[in-house]
Parts: C-alpha cells; structure tokens; sequence
C-alpha cells in the first residue's frame, strides 16, 4: 500500500470512531429518570428501568452519566432550573424575594416531594448527598452570593455582609418546612422572611447604628 492510500485509511479509521452524543437520546433519558424518579423515588429507581422506559442500553445511560445518582440529579434540574432563575428588579430584596416566591411554587408542587426525597434518601447515600451538593446547592449558592455583591456594589447592602449565613437565614426556613411539614410555605411567609432577613442586611440598617 502505497503511503498517500495509508494515510487515507488511518484517517478514515480514525473520523468513524467515536460517534457524537444524540441530544435526542439525553432527553429520553432525562424524561425517563424524572418520570420514575416521580413513581418511585431514588432508592427504587434502577438504571434498567430508566434504559428500558428510554427504549436505549444500559451503556448508553453509563457512557453520560457515571452513577444513578448524578443521573437523577441531572433529570430533576433540568425541569427545575429554568423556573426558579434570578431576576434582575434593580433591587436586590426584590430579586431575592421574586427568586424565593418562585422556588416556593416548585417546592408546593409534586416536584417538591421529589426534592424531599432525594434529600431523604441522600442522608443514607452520600454519593447522592454528593451529587445534590454539586449539582443543586452549590450553583443555588454561587448565583446567590452575585446577588449580594451586586446588592453590594449598589449600596443597597452592607459591605460587611457574610453571603453564606445570609443565604442560610434566607433558605433554611424554606426547607425545614419542606422536610418536617409543620407549617406551609405560603407566599405571605415568603414575603415575612426575606423582610426580617433584609432588614438586617440593608446598608441603612438601624442595627448598624
């Protein structure tokens, strides 16, 4: 063979090897975990029952996602993230309060059972836990703090402000009612608590003098 035809077929060779991801494929995928992830909850759900509902090979759902675990949390956000996105009022309270209304809406739906769930679940399952920390609370978390810094630069909040116990003051009491249940998540108690938190926060704050 001579080296021009070597060339060609080592090069033909190698463009077939590696066939590009199907964002068709991702999608079945994702639709089917949620679906079960819904029926089941984590502890259930099996990746043969997501690859049989998909209508694809159990390799297939391996060769994307590398434990059931990142699997459902990947199929949750991506129903969930696009609702709960922060918006930009020009007042950092008010984004606050808009963003926390709209987490309130998801967490009185089904899919806050969901969440419920696979945070129950990820107290015995810590690559669970792992893959909600990564995966939900950490960019929750960092889209937050840019709130706060723009609140910040704005001279709307104090600059002395520690962005991770504000965001817990804020949060927390979002998801003790959602785990234990001993009072609703209304949209008056939205608003209640992001005035209390805020109240601290402003940079005009009597509790500043």
């Amino acid at each position: 063979m001579s080296t021009s035809r070597a060339k060609k077929a080592k090069t033909t060779v190698k463009s077939g090897r590696g066939r590009p991801r199907s964002p068709e494929t991702r999608q079945k995928i994702l639709k089917a975990a949620y679906e079960i992830l819904n029926e089941v909850g984590f502890i259930d759900l099996t990746i043969e029952g997501v690859a049989e509902r998909a209508s694809v090979g159990k390799p297939t759902i391996y060769r994307r996602w590398k434990s059931k675990a990142q699997l459902v949390m990947d199929a949750f956000l991506e129903v969930v993230t696009p609702e709960i996105t922060f918006p930009d009022t020009g007042s950092v309270k008010e984004d606050f309060r808009e963003q926390i209304q709209k987490l309130v809406k998801v967490l009185n739906s089904p899919r806050g059972e969901v969440l419920a769930n696979v945070i129950g679940s990820g107290q015995a399952d810590d690559e669970l836990m792992a893959a909600f920390r990564d995966n939900w609370l950490t960019p929750r978390r960092d889209d937050a703090k840019q709130i706060f810094q723009r609140g910040v630069e704005r001279g709307e909040m104090r600059a002395d402000i520690d962005a991770e116990v504000a965001i817990d003051a804020l949060y927390s009491p979002l998801f003790y009612r959602l785990l234990l249940k001993h009072a609703s998540l209304t949209e008056n108690f939205v608003d209640e608590l992001v005035d209390v938190v805020m109240r601290g926060l402003a940079a005009n704050s009597e509790l500043n003098n």
